[in-house]
């Protein structure tokens, strides 16, 4: 039999200077202007949907979506998600 996921607490068992790196790096990512327009819109969405409660906002596919299926760019994965193939090249 499974062991039961454990609720609250962290992810991923990070240093402290790791953890505090990445909060940093977290915090950095979600202030940017696409994200906060992002962040904006799918307030307003649920404002205007109440019973959406318990959905995402697909900002790529428009429509509201269970968590679990808004993460993972529809089953692709993220690794390339966003990117061209001549960007990660470079990278």
């Amino acid at each position: 039999m499974a062991k039961p996921k454990k609720k609250g607490g962290p992810k991923q068992k990070l240093s402290a200077k790791a953890a505090a790196r990445k909060k940093a790096r977290d915090k950095k990512r979600a202030m940017r202007a696409d994200r906060r327009a992002k962040k904006a819109d799918s307030q307003k969405k649920h404002r205007q949907n109440p019973s959406m409660k318990s959905k995402d906002y697909d900002h790529k596919d428009k429509k509201f979506k269970s968590v679990k299926a808004n993460r993972g760019n529809d089953g692709k994965g993220t690794k390339k998600e966003g990117f061209s193939i001549k960007i990660m090249k470079k990278t």
